[in-house]
């Protein structure tokens, strides 16, 4: 049933374990030609072989993994090889460069497997690859919970089964798994999984870690009960399972009448105390009720035994009122008489005393590292974790180069265009399908979506540079860009924002009024707490022109109007300004102020309004720290533990209204909701002082941060007293933070510039465009024609993106470069 598939030589266990231990010898990697190589292989062996080009330097790393797995490998009885490819010598696996990327397993001279070398990224990759693919009747990998019942079903009554969870295939873990099935396999059915979705359907509620259940399928017999499960605590090492693959197959309970100071058992000499449950002969069957139920509770935990009380045949005597014995493995130690009253104060008592000693292997093997998996890149590291939440797709539809053009026209579309090896198209696709949730039922524009992993040639044809990029198709008009917070609630300001025109046509004061008031558009205001409302005379039709374009540009993220009537003295003479004028309705704040307009340039307007959606005092997190360190003013930061104590905000705002902080920044940060600030907080203080704490810090001159006293209160006194003496040079900074430059860690990674050098010697800045798009519309021949512009425009197509949204701060964002970090 479950015979080995292979016919090499099966170690025993202790060799395994001798060599964990004892790893003095040294076993290079043997170099052979190819001839070299076939005659050494043997009937029924196994051989792992890797052809290469002598000397080749592609191959560095894989050959230092490939010759730490020589040892383990040969500890298997399978040979390992570099096969040198030589002009002289024809091989088939010497042929093209595509072959010189795998590693080949053969056994005999029949080849079983070709392994990619990406596969094997170092020896526990490559020991657990090759094992997995020699044991392929030992270990069955299932994806389901109905195949994994299937299996069970099959073994009722006749085998045990060791059931595993990896996160990947080639982990330490998986190699761990894989050399237990190689001493065990013949023994009991091991079966595999990386689905994390299966471990979650066995009932397992910490799902980050593997897990190695024990599924006592041998002692039913009737097809419908289901297998115990006996789940190993400890990290899955080579030890660990063996240890625990041992105490599986002790017995349950033993009976003894002896002393248990000189009782031994397979639990004690692999480091388990044993729990003694005493007994008389009046209660023998209650008590060995009771000794099964702890038995089966503290399996592979500890060894169970029923001591029977006869005091004729103990050489010590055991107290009258204990009813537990238990003896720790350590060796001197004296047994403990106890008394415990149920079961749960028997195993709650041995967990809290077990403190099982690990056994250190190979340092070379280091199973259970905390950071194996963890990315040097932060988002990397979300999608991996995240890799087997099962996302709802079917909520978005899925484009193709036949389907999309006609897809687009048919109804108001968003797209996103991923690349799927991509870590942050990946992160984003899941916000992605968050919106796609929340818009289920109550939208009409249809979500979908493009791989341009698969689908390059439309992706360059939407002018698609980079990823993940979001576009809106609406008929009769050119796609709209989304250049917002990779976000869900972001997306969904944007989609909501977008489906009123930009700016909309005002055509009354009434309606002027409405708008301002908010009425008009009241759905929108939870996405949008501005109403911009450009007023002009008839007559500035350039103005009109450029304000229009401000606003097709802020579509989606800001709503804006525009009243060009003849009537708009009315509204200028309300609001005490001259036209040309911006009226901006703040709805939280319930207030109108209007704002002239000296220059109507597109790019001052859109700053302009950009500037005024700024908070007057923010509360600043990781999401908005950008937009308000592009003012280049120095920050005053009130740090708080919670939300803002009211009197203190009461304070800055009134200071605020009085233009005193007019040269500053002022905000706050709430700890809670950005823990980061506590990082900054310990950069700027040691020890840390209590909250709250203000604190000026000047980027733009030295870096210098300002601490307000501790021991003075916050009032609009103290704090413009404050402010004076460092206008005067009489306070004393606490820290000057260092001037390290925000360069690339190499010169190959600083792309900034080579964007610069791929555009222009001399870059020139340029008034902000709205980014003309190739209309979904156009014919074939439209688009072949455009094609050769698309592929010389890639990043110069980037370069407008970043432009024409920040560009009012683009020479800010290159001397931040050179900025201390906040």
């Amino acid at each position: 049933m479950m015979s080995s598939s292979f016919n090499i030589f099966r170690v025993g266990f202790s060799f395994v374990m001798m060599h964990i231990f004892n790893n003095s010898t040294v076993v290079t990697l043997p170099e052979l030609s190819p001839q070299k190589y076939f005659s050494t292989l043997q009937p029924g062996k196994a051989s792992l072989a890797y052809f290469c080009q002598a000397d080749s330097p592609s191959t560095s790393v894989f050959l230092e993994e490939l010759n730490e797995a020589v040892k383990p490998l040969q500890d298997y009885g399978i040979s390992v090889a570099k096969v040198n490819c030589v002009k002289e010598e024809i091989s088939r696996y010497c042929g093209k460069e595509k072959d010189l990327m795998k590693a080949y397993l053969f056994r005999g001279n029949i080849l079983l497997r070709e392994f990619p070398t990406d596969t094997l990224f170092d020896v526990n990759a490559i020991v657990a690859h090759v094992l997995f693919a020699l044991l392929f009747n030992e270990v069955k990998y299932v994806t389901t919970l109905e195949d994994l019942q299937n299996i069970e079903n099959v073994l009722k009554g006749k085998a045990n089964i060791a059931f595993a969870y990896v996160r990947a295939i080639g982990t330490p873990e998986h190699r761990a798994v894989m050399e237990a099935a190689f001493v065990y396999g013949t023994t009991y059915q091991f079966v595999l999984t990386t689905e994390m979705a299966l471990l979650e359907s066995i009932g397992s509620e910490d799902i980050q870690h593997a897990h190695l259940y024990f599924f006592h399928c041998k002692p039913v017999l009737d097809f419908i009960q289901q297998c115990g499960r006996t789940l190993m605590e400890q990290p899955l090492t080579t030890l660990n399972i063996h240890r625990f693959i041992k105490t599986m197959e002790a017995p349950l309970l033993t009976e003894v009448a002896e002393d248990p100071q000189q009782v031994s058992t397979t639990h004690l000499q692999l480091g388990l105390p044993l729990v003694f449950i005493v007994s008389q002969q009046v209660t023998y069957e209650a008590d060995r009720r009771t000794a099964e139920w702890v038995a089966w509770r503290l399996l592979g935990k500890a060894g169970v035994l029923l001591l029977l009380r006869k005091r004729d045949s103990l050489e010590v005597n055991i107290p009258q009122h204990a009813n537990v014995v238990f003896k720790r493995a350590e060796e001197g130690v004296p047994v403990e008489y106890l008394v415990l009253d149920n079961i749960d104060l028997i195993v709650s008592h041995v967990e809290n005393n077990v403190h099982t000693e690990e056994i250190q292997e190979d340092e070379d093997y280091d199973i259970e590292d905390p950071d194996m998996d963890t990315q040097d890149d932060e988002v990397a590291e979300t999608v991996y974790r995240d890799r087997k939440r099962q996302l709802a797709l079917e909520l978005t539809v899925e484009l193709t180069e036949e389907t999309f053009n006609t897809t687009v026209m048919a109804s108001d579309s968003i797209v996103l265009f991923y690349a799927g090896w991509e870590a942050v198209s990946m992160a984003f696709l899941q916000s992605y399908i968050d919106v796609a949730i929340k818009l289920k039922g109550t939208s009409t524009m249809l979500l979908s979506r493009v791989n341009c992993g698969d689908w390059s040639d439309l992706c360059t044809k939407q002018n698609v540079t980079e990823f993940p990029f979001v576009k809106m198709y609406k008929k009769g008009e050119n796609p709209v860009s989304y250049a917002g917070m990779l976000g869900t609630e972001d997306l969904l300001k944007f989609i909501h924002l977008n489906r009123i025109s930009c700016p909309v046509n005002i055509t009354s004061v009434q309606e002027a009024e409405e708008y301002l008031s908010g009425k008009l558009f009241e759905d929108l205001l939870s996405y949008s707490s501005v109403s911009v409302l450009g007023i002009f005379s008839p007559t500035m039709t350039t103005a009109i022109e450029d304000f229009i374009e401000a606003g097709n540009y802020l579509k989606g993220y800001v709503i804006t109007g525009v009243y060009p009537e003849e009537d708009v003295l009315i509204l200028s003479n309300k609001y005490a300004t001259t036209v040309p004028a911006l009226l901006l309705a703040r709805h939280k704040e319930g207030r109108i102020e209007s704002i002239p307009l000296a220059s109507t340039h597109v790019q001052e307007i859109v700053q302009i309004i950009t500037n005024a959606l700024l908070e007057t005092f923010p509360e600043i997190t990781v999401e908005n720290l950008p937009n308000y360190l592009r003012l280049q003013k120095p920050l005053l930061i009130l740090f708080s533990d919670g939300s803002i104590n009211h009197k203190y905000e009461e304070v800055i705002l009134t200071l605020i209204k009085q233009k005193h902080l007019d040269s500053l920044t002022p905000c706050w940060l709430n700890l809670k909701n950005t823990p980061v600030g506590r990082g900054i907080l310990r950069a700027y203080f040691d020890p840390l002082p209590p909250l709250p704490l203000l604190v000026l810090v000047n980027l733009r001159s030295g870096g210098q941060v300002f601490a307000f006293p501790s021991d003075q209160s916050i009032t609009e006194q103290n704090l413009l007293l404050w402010l004076k003496k460092l206008e005067a040079g009489l306070e004393s900074h606490i820290r000057i933070l260092p001037a390290e430059e925000w360069k690339p860690p190499l010169p190959a990674y600083d792309f900034l510039s080579m964007m610069d050098d791929a555009t222009s010697p001399h870059p020139t800045r340029k008034a902000p465009e709205c980014m003309k798009e190739t209309d979904v519309q156009e014919n074939d021949k439209e688009q072949h024609e455009d094609k050769s512009t698309a592929r010389k425009e890639p990043v110069e197509t980037l370069r407008i993106k970043h432009w024409s949204r920040s560009n009012w701060f683009k020479e800010a964002e290159k001397s931040f470069r050179h900025d201390k970090e906040l």
